[in-house]
């Protein structure tokens, strides 16, 4: 891993709620529709169970660099959760543990939303 390796912050979301591994492909391809964030995400499985073929999807990371980044992730997050019908919860994790946890009824204050995330993302720098 290169210095310019751990400067770059990463987070990791994942959802909760009614088939969330359906709700956690459809935020990846949200958040690809940004151009900041495209080329920064990456799907991510546990191992698979017994029993199973393959490791269940759980985590989309973000690597995040300059430009912005954060606050694009936060207001698409936001935007994402909105258009939500399900009833769905996205924790945002920071490679230290802190965590957001946001969810439809929060995302109705997207100012409040991407302020959290924009704030985890601060403190991650740090």
């Amino acid at each position: 891993m290169t210095q310019a390796d751990t400067q770059t912050p990463e987070l990791e979301l994942t959802v909760s709620g009614d088939d969330a591994e359906t709700h956690l492909l459809a935020l990846r391809d949200w958040l690809t529709l940004e151009d900041v964030l495209r080329g920064c995400l990456e799907l991510r499985g546990s191992a698979p169970e017994s029993g199973h073929m393959g490791a269940a999807l759980d985590v989309v990371a973000v690597a995040l660099g300059s430009g912005g980044a954060g606050a694009v992730l936060a207001r698409s997050l936001s935007t994402w959760l909105i258009q939500r019908r399900a009833d769905v919860k996205v924790s945002v994790v920071a490679a230290d543990g802190r965590r957001v946890e946001v969810d439809v009824r929060r995302a109705a204050d997207p100012e409040h939303v991407i302020g959290e995330v924009v704030a985890l993302l601060d403190q991650s720098r740090n």
